[in-house]
């Protein structure tokens, strides 16, 4: 199984450059290719703060449609879940002294949770991750 992590996913846009042999190569691949709702979130946020800070309500039209096209594309992926076992293994790994970010971290349990390889370009941060696998296809 395959993990993208939320760079890898933002790569998928129509817009990226990298985007067509990302996909290219996700379709050669025999691993099934997710999700985690950690990306979803991420990405979610980042719009509807975009909104927020629109005080025009035409202003607004263009990012309420991207947030309205990154549900579309959620819609069609699986998303692996939040759960007791993710966020013990979090838990765990910051007593261990693993200081990454929170969200990178998040994924990195539910990845090791599912036996799963993440897809990122933050190799550095994933790398710290004990049993994790991690690579960049960008």
């Amino acid at each position: 199984m395959l993990v993208l992590d939320t760079d890898h996913l933002t790569a998928l846009d129509a817009n990226a450059v990298t985007g067509p042999a990302l996909q290219l190569r996700l379709e050669e691949a025999s691993d099934e290719v997710v999700a985690t709702i950690i990306s979803a979130e991420e990405q979610l946020r980042g719009w509807l703060a975009r909104i927020h800070v629109l005080r025009s309500v035409h202003d607004q039209l263009a990012a309420y449609a991207k947030l309205q096209q990154r549900l579309a594309f959620y819609a069609e992926w699986t998303l692996l879940p939040w759960t007791t076992g993710a966020a013990d293994r979090f838990v765990a790994f910051r007593k261990l002294g693993i200081r990454i970010g929170t969200m990178d971290l998040k994924i990195a349990s539910i990845a090791l949770e599912h036996r799963a390889t993440v897809l990122t370009q933050n190799l550095v941060d994933f790398g710290q991750v004990p049993g994790l696998r991690a690579e960049s296809w960008l």
